[in-house]
């Protein structure tokens, strides 16, 4: 199923062309883009252990490992954004069209989750590197995800590790579109950007930033009481950066547990009308932001999405934009998961990591086994016909072998120091009891 799609969205003919029609002033050279995006695939869902590996196992390469990391080197992050953006879309039109979608969060509405990712330290291969000990960022981005869908929908790349994520809403907001409904931890509560959500006929449902200005135009009203603590409300105003003033509603959930940082509530602002969201709701769809976080968690868990040896930025940025390719190629497969088998709960039931985990032991010998020709049927498929084949393959699928281990309740940590007079145990004895 996932190769069926790789043919189907990310063929080297259609890639190429797409590559033409977007790559800007960069240059195809002896080096085809659809050569780079399948050679680096295979680094991001862990079939190759390194770039390098990769492309000693890649046929079709005729230029120098040299020349694949310049090529990388200079990818352009306009480039990798894009690619996500347009993996998407397909993505998308596939899963509408076997009616795979998730329940919406709020009926009526586009979700969009918004939170940053910072690509971890690299190393220090590069000579500007090599004198510091201090770790090195390649960079960071903001992803939006929608959570109807599953999918990783946009990306905003920023190269410079040390940027504030703030930096990038500017781009964000040219995004916005009516009827969008953008969930974001505080970090993202600024004037500008929920103003210029609200001047698009979008809505916004953010936590807010100590520093935001909120003028309160009556006192907090105890509504009710959430699984995390009880919640009230109240009218506020807030204000644009040059000044102009529109209504909002401040939801507080007082909670029954304080947060990480010690917080004893949450403050959530929002424009949605009372009539589409009571408090109690705006409450519930803002622990759904944890979805954004969930997906990352998935991303660094089942694949290579901060590859450590690719320390230009260009080049990590581009190997992240393909975890999440490889992310929405992965929600595809579970949404005809989910439309083959309307009676089990795919989401809560299967699990994405066993399903990495086997395409990695068979993949290899799936494509030595099947001949290029016999994957022209997914090729040459439309949207109606690929999503077809992808559900009568997901009806096959003995999910049992995919069925998720769940975990019983988190014991707490127990903090112990290391009595520096012992370094070492012997096991054995410990468990007879002798040591």
């Amino acid at each position: 199923m996932v190769q069926g799609l790789l043919e189907q969205i990310l063929n080297e003919e259609k890639l190429n062309i797409w590559f033409e029609a977007n790559r800007g002033r960069q240059y195809t050279g002896e080096l085809l883009f659809s050569t780079v995006v399948a050679l680096m695939l295979e680094v991001v869902c862990q079939m190759r252990a390194s770039v390098h590996v990769a492309y000693r196992n890649t046929e079709n390469i005729t230029v120098s490992v040299a020349s694949l990391y310049n090529k990388l080197n200079g990818m352009k992050t306009e480039t990798s954004s894009a690619l996500v953006r347009h993996v998407a879309k397909e993505s998308e039109a596939i899963i509408r069209k076997m009616k795979g979608e998730l329940p919406a969060l709020l009926p009526g509405y586009r979700t969009k989750l918004l939170d940053g990712n910072c690509i971890e330290a690299t190393h220090h291969r590069l000579k500007v590197l090599r004198d510091t000990k201090a770790g090195a960022l390649p960079g960071k981005s903001l992803v939006v995800f929608d959570p109807q869908l599953d999918l990783a929908i946009d990306m905003f790349p920023c190269e410079d590790g040390h940027a504030q994520e703030r930096s990038l809403l500017d781009k964000v907001l040219e995004t916005v579109m009516h009827k969008d409904l953008w969930i974001a931890d505080r970090n993202f509560c600024t004037q500008d950007f929920l103003f210029g959500i609200y001047e698009r006929q979008a809505f916004f449902l953010i936590r807010e930033h100590g520093q935001m200005p909120v003028i309160e135009l009556e006192d907090r009203v105890l509504i009710g009481t959430s699984e995390t603590g009880d919640v009230f409300e109240q009218a506020v105003m807030l204000k644009s950066a040059t000044g102009v003033e529109y209504k909002a509603r401040r939801i507080i959930v007082k909670l029954n547990k304080k947060t990480r940082n010690d917080d004893d509530e949450i403050r959530i602002l929002t424009i949605l009308k009372k009539e589409t969201a009571d408090a109690l709701k705006i409450a519930e769809l803002y622990r759904e932001r944890w979805g954004i976080e969930t997906a990352f968690q998935r991303i660094e868990g089942h694949l290579n999405s901060e590859i450590n040896s690719l320390g230009y930025p260009k080049a990590a940025m581009f190997g992240f934009s393909l975890a999440l390719v490889a992310f929405n190629l992965y929600a595809v497969v579970m949404a005809a998961l989910r439309a083959a088998h309307p009676e089990t709960n795919i989401k809560e039931e299967v699990s994405e990591y066993y399903i990495a985990s086997d395409i990695r032991a068979i993949y290899s010998g799936m494509m030595i086994a099947v001949m290029y020709e016999d994957w022209a049927v997914f090729r040459e498929a439309s949207i109606a016909q690929i999503a077809v084949l992808l559900v009568d393959l997901a009806k096959s699928c003995n999910l049992a072998k995919f069925k998720k281990n769940k975990r019983g309740v988190k014991k707490p940590k127990v903090d112990i120091k290391l009595d520096k007079s012992t370094p070492h145990v012997s096991t054995l004895k410990r468990l007879s009891g002798n040591a």
